[in-house]
């Protein structure tokens, strides 16, 4: 059996401009590593692919570490970890950050919600963005929406409340994409910043830096372009966003022969997967949130752990990969 950690931020909370943020603390990240240490055996991406092909056994409470997003925390806080241990991380950049110099949907709507008390705050503002667009777009009005809609995407959260499911899952995939795009900038300028090209450069890495983690000995692999739910993309859309991002990676010289895909919000569907095989895919991390199995996981369909699933404390519950600690 294989346990994948999935991580995102990595950074020193206390005493920050963001300490709502939902990242992990440095000092609780460094207790985790000290964990993964004592009771599992990490592994590299390439023992993990050759596993799958048969080609090699795992050892026992193997654990492999991932990291998506490409932030910079990563070679600040993450890649000194590492190297210091002698431990393989693989990171994810999407590499529409690394080109463009702007800020994923994704990421300004983490940074609104970490710039309030609580997401009940920033419901009037959405409400008002969205009724200014009511009739340009055919909306209707908000409380139409949120009597229509709040029921199905406030369920079955493992970390959010049910206000913070609402906002965060309207304005990802549940919007038109022009609508949620332009509300999006709205409340990331009113509630964050106005200058996205100076937060983009403190928030993500550069292609340098990414070829840097890959010199580290890190393994890159792919996490599309855009950070699309690639299942509410049709197949042509999927196949563009792949290849630019593939594109990008490979001009860096950073992807592999045997590259590895991570899905944005574990979406994948099975146009995507059958994209994937023709293009070489060698493996794929969803976020179903279980151990992988050598023996009946589709390499292309590996499930991950997030950091959450584990003790965020060396002294808690050890060997236990199944804790909860709810952040």
């Amino acid at each position: 059996m294989l346990t994948i950690v999935m991580y995102h931020y990595v950074r020193p909370l206390a005493g920050s401009r963001y300490p709502r943020l939902k990242a992990l603390e440095l000092a609780a990240f460094r207790a985790q590593l000290d964990h993964l240490e004592r009771h599992y055996r990490p592994v590299t991406m390439e023992q993990v692919i050759a596993a799958w092909r048969g080609q090699q056994t795992l050892p026992e409470q193997a654990v492999l570490l991932s990291f998506d997003d490409g932030y910079r925390d990563h070679l600040e806080h993450v890649l000194p970890e590492l190297e210091r241990r002698g431990l393989q991380g693989s990171f994810f950049p999407c590499t529409g950050t690394l080109r463009d110099g702007l800020i994923l949907d994704v990421n300004k709507i983490q940074f609104v919600l970490a710039s309030v008390a609580s997401t009940a705050e920033l419901l009037p503002a959405l409400a008002r963005a969205l009724d200014k667009r009511r009739e340009r777009h055919g909306l209707g009005t908000y409380e139409d929406i949120h009597r229509r809609v709040y029921h199905r995407l406030s369920r079955q959260g493992r970390f959010d409340d049910p206000d913070t499911l609402f906002f965060k899952r309207l304005l990802q995939r549940e919007l038109p994409f022009e609508v949620r795009h332009d509300v999006i900038d709205e409340l990331f300028a009113r509630f964050v910043s106005t200058d996205q090209r100076a937060f983009a450069e403190m928030l993500y890495l550069s292609d340098a830096e990414v070829r840097q983690l890959h010199d580290a000995g890190m393994h890159i692999g792919c996490h599309g372009d855009q950070h699309f739910w690639f299942d509410s993309l049709t197949p042509e859309q999927q196949g563009r966003d792949l290849e630019v991002s593939l594109a990008h990676l490979r001009n860096l010289g950073v992807l592999g022969d045997d590259w590895v895909m991570c899905y944005p919000y574990g979406g994948v569907d099975e146009a995507l997967l059958g994209r994937l095989r023709q293009l070489g895919c060698a493996a794929g991390l969803t976020v179903a949130s279980r151990q992988a199995d050598p023996a009946r996981d589709d390499p292309l369909l590996l499930p991950r752990l997030d950091t959450n699933d584990l003790p965020s404390q060396a002294a808690a519950c050890p060997g236990d990969p199944a804790t909860v600690q709810v952040g």
